[in-house]
């Protein structure tokens, strides 16, 4: 029996208020008061160009490869260790993926070889901040601006956090983030597109409203709206955004607990680490810690698997996370062959233990007491 699940969805108390509200307002059906009270919130905290918000981060990535204008045969170059999310949007449109290596001490994509990825046909490079930890966005940029590239941030899990001071999702021409049930913070399902080029921004507000110019018909700025570009419909309820409205007001509270219990885990399982027994994460000195996520990574496949097994005798639920795209049974014939060891090693090894904002201190002492390998 499962006494700590891997994630729990945390509420705060005033998204059924806030969702009755939109009912009140009567419109339900997206951009109304509380979409706006999002988009504007995150532009103005984070100082973001224009934000959409979306059913998903998996459609704010989707707008992004639309905006790229991506011909087939183009290419962009992805991590491998990622969801399947930040390939498919750009295979939709036709691109091929060119899938590149992590780091050794993270599972970010490694910028070292970055520049050998590209060619004459590159178009876009798409970073993932793997846990909410920056990628070395100055390595991608300048990769980026060497060779007149798009850079489509995959900020999935980097909500509130940052790179040598600048939010995660500010320095890409486009980013893309998720509000899913296992994000810091959530709306059930729901993204955000952040668009940071103002040549974008019309033509995201279109691809946004189905291929129409209603957005901006209902700003006064057209007397009529028609069918203009290609588009479909991303636009999320009010529902969702009152959800998510919610959220974004206890956003500092949420970081605050998540980043103690981050430490927590940390201390508890340092001795561990310097045992051998296995490693903890890294965060570069550039970056920092929106305490997303915590995960070990063992030294093997077996390892990895019997300390889930253990956890999970103990009533714990620990979890694995990615399979490598480039050997994934859809996409692996398209993959030019290269070796990926530490995408490997990470698909084998890396195992995320359970972090929530109602998990407590007891809890991961619990949890932590149990990811000893007692045979070590």
């Amino acid at each position: 029996m499962i006494n700590i699940p891997f994630n729990k969805p945390f509420l705060t108390g005033r998204e059924t208020e806030y969702i009755r509200q939109a009912v009140e307002f009567g419109k339900l059906s997206g951009n109304g008061e509380f979409t706006q009270r999002c988009q504007n919130y995150f532009e103005q905290r984070y100082g973001f160009g224009r934000c959409l918000l979306t059913t998903s981060c998996t459609d704010a990535l989707e707008m992004a490869a639309l905006l790229c204008q991506l011909e087939p045969g183009d290419e962009v170059i992805v991590p491998s260790y990622t969801f399947v999310s930040t390939a498919l949007a750009f295979v939709r449109v036709g691109a091929k993926v060119v899938f590149a290596d992590s780091c050794t001490n993270n599972p970010n994509l490694d910028t070292e070889a970055l520049e050998a990825l590209v060619t004459p046909r590159t178009k876009v490079i798409v970073p993932v901040h793997y846990a909410g930890v920056a990628c070395d966005m100055d390595a991608v940029m300048n990769v980026a601006r060497c060779h007149n590239l798009m850079v489509v941030e995959d900020a999935a899990q980097a909500i509130d956090s940052y790179y040598k001071g600048r939010p995660l999702g500010s320095i890409g021409h486009l980013a893309a983030f998720s509000f899913h049930e296992t994000k810091n913070i959530i709306a059930g399902e729901g993204g955000m597109l952040v668009i940071n080029d103002p040549a974008l921004v019309a033509r995201a507000e279109i691809i946004w409203e189905k291929g129409t110019n209603r957005a901006e018909f209902f700003r006064g700025e057209a007397n009529k709206y028609g069918w203009v570009d290609i588009g479909s419909s991303f636009l999320p309820s009010e529902l969702t955004a009152a959800f998510l409205w919610a959220q974004i007001e206890q956003l500092g509270a949420i970081q605050a607990r998540r980043q103690a219990l981050w430490q927590h885990y940390s201390e508890r399982l340092a001795p561990l680490a310097a045992s051998g027994q296995f490693e903890l994460p890294t965060i570069p000195d550039y970056a920092t810690n929106n305490a997303h996520m915590f995960y070990l990574v063992c030294h093997s496949l077996d390892e990895r698997s019997n300390l889930i097994a253990r956890l999970k005798a103990a009533g714990v639920l620990a979890v694995f996370h990615y399979l490598c795209l480039h050997r994934s049974p859809y996409y692996a014939s398209h993959h030019d062959g290269r070796p990926l060891p530490n995408c490997d090693r990470y698909e084998d090894c890396l195992v995320r233990l359970p972090m929530y904002y109602e998990l407590t201190f007891d809890d991961i002492d619990f949890i932590c007491k149990n990811c000893a390998n007692h045979d070590l």
